[in-house]
């Protein structure tokens, strides 16, 4: 048997909670007592960079991740370093906010080649790590299921992204387990051993059948067919105790009031998580 969770490495990841602002989601987590949160750049952007890091202090959070980075692919190398660019100020907004993890969304392939936007991945990820170190923020690859690959990721398992964590030979970088995306993979086990101390971050939620959306697919934990206690158990005991994210983009979701969705939310990671 499992051993039970402690709800005190509940991290609201804030796109649970789209219809909520960034300050409405902090007042949310301090009257629910959650203790962390992770943050989405448009929703920075709405209050800017200094209100927000004031908000997040004030509240005494933690901030579990910056989401996102990534997004390398693209057809020009100007739209490339551009990209690069942007990846460089989301690390600077990271660092700003006190996270120690920007969560990287790869992107799909501009030109149907899957292979070469992969490399542009590699190198638009090595481009930024001096950067990274320099302001002590992990990169974490996110690989994304399968079925995002057209318009979100070309990295789609956890194999994947250990390979070219590997292969950028740099601890700066680490690979994300994201239950929806990876719970299907034969070889999940194995990854999640082979990735022991690179694990920078741990999401959940739930796959629900019939899926009711591509994007908005996600459901509550409990709701669906994951395994999550059995993957939460191998992604600690290879050596990642840190926050867990609960990250459920879904429009029922998103259309309850913020507190039911947190009250839920809380209740659902302690049974099911």
């Amino acid at each position: 048997m499992n051993k039970q969770i402690d709800v005190n490495r509940i991290s609201l990841n804030q796109i649970t909670t789209e219809n909520w602002s960034l300050e409405e989601a902090i007042e949310g987590c301090v009257r629910h007592e959650i203790p962390a949160i992770s943050i989405w750049r448009h929703k920075i952007a709405e209050f800017g960079l200094k209100k927000s890091k004031n908000l997040i202090e004030s509240a005494n959070l933690e901030v579990s991740s910056l989401c996102r980075g990534g997004m390398f692919p693209a057809l020009t190398s100007s739209e490339r370093q551009d990209r690069i660019d942007d990846n460089k100020r989301a690390i600077e907004e990271a660092a700003e906010l006190g996270s120690k993890v920007l969560v990287l969304v790869c992107g799909p392939a501009p030109n149907k080649n899957l292979q070469e936007s992969r490399k542009w991945v590699k190198e638009g990820i090595e481009s930024i790590i001096p950067f990274a170190e320099q302001y002590g923020v992990k990169l974490g690859i996110e690989p994304l299921h399968p079925m995002y690959t057209a318009d979100r990721s070309v990295i789609t398992t956890l194999g994947e992204a250990n390979t070219l964590q590997e292969s950028l030979g740099s601890k700066q970088v680490g690979v994300i387990v994201d239950v929806f995306h990876v719970w299907w993979d034969p070889f999940l086990y194995e990854e999640i051993e082979r990735a022991k101390g690179n694990i920078l971050g741990f999401h959940v939620s739930d796959w629900k059948v019939p899926l009711p959306d591509i994007f908005k697919g996600r459901s509550m934990m409990g709701d669906g067919v994951i395994d999550i206690p059995r993957i939460r158990k191998a992604v600690d005991e290879n050596g990642y105790s840190d926050a867990v994210e609960v990250e459920v983009i879904n429009q029922e979701i998103w259309d309850m009031p913020g507190d039911e969705t947190l009250k839920l939310m809380k209740r659902r990671f302690v049974e099911y998580v």
